[in-house]
């Protein structure tokens, strides 16, 4: 049976008391033993240590990293790589996010190198697939996602979707307050884990599009739906603890 998971995207926000205070008041809610969800923080490379520290002291707490770079060393200024990354205690990290592609113009093939370079160092790559609001007007939402995911399988890894985690992330729904429903996220979802194959059944597919307290348990109850990527509504202790309890 898949388990939820929630992982937090705290983006380019914080300080290191924001990240101290944050994980104090998320540890005293997470111990309370009313949420049965592994917990993700992706925080700002600067603050992975303040995270790292505060996930040693509980257990479904595990470290997480926005971003990698697909090299695994050399003369890349400014790039972290997924062994760095490892010796700091990250467990899983985000490639492909909408953010990476569309600001950043981060191809799936690049995306999909990122996706290996995880894999070959033993971290749990979070893959971010979604389409663009153009893209679902005209209907190609499916189109977009297939080609996301078979840009990774094509790289043709030895249990490709074994300790990976794909993340849809319709980005007409980040940012904006909008949500898709819950069906038109299931309808994705189930999608999805068709294009995995037989390790679809296994694979933890997350939702991620202003995911809030509010639709959280709505969204979860969805057959396919294996928890969410929150963005903004991680920022707020209260709020992202509501969101890891909507799990149970």
């Amino acid at each position: 049976m898949r388990k939820t998971l929630v992982a937090a995207n705290w983006k380019m926000h914080g300080s290191k008391a924001f990240a101290e205070q944050l994980l104090a008041e998320l540890n005293s809610g997470l111990e309370s033993g009313e949420c049965s969800a592994e917990v993700v923080i992706c925080p700002p490379f600067p603050y992975l240590g303040v995270v790292g520290v505060a996930a040693e002291n509980v257990e479904q707490l595990a470290l997480g990293a926005q971003n990698l770079s697909e090299q695994p060393a050399g003369a890349f200024t400014g790039e972290v790589s997924a062994d760095m990354l490892l010796d700091c205690g990250v467990r899983y990290v985000i490639v492909g996010h909408s953010e990476r592609r569309s600001l950043y113009g981060e191809s799936s093939e690049l995306v999909a190198a990122k996706f290996a370079a995880a894999k070959s160092a033993g971290l749990t790559p979070i893959l971010c697939v979604g389409e663009s609001l153009q893209e679902r007007e005209a209907g190609k939402t499916l189109d977009v996602i297939a080609g996301q995911i078979q840009a990774v399988i094509d790289l043709g890894l030895a249990g490709t979707w074994h300790n990976a985690v794909v993340a849809y992330e319709p980005v007409w729904a980040i940012g904006t307050g909008k949500t898709a429903t819950p069906e038109q996220a299931q309808e994705v979802h189930q999608f999805i884990r068709q294009q995995l194959g037989d390790a679809g059944a296994e694979t933890q597919i997350l939702y991620g599009g202003s995911v809030k307290a509010a639709n959280a348990a709505e969204l979860f109850a969805m057959d396919d739906i294996d928890g969410a990527l929150v963005g903004g509504a991680s920022l707020e202790a209260n709020e992202f603890i509501q969101i890891c309890r909507a799990a149970d």
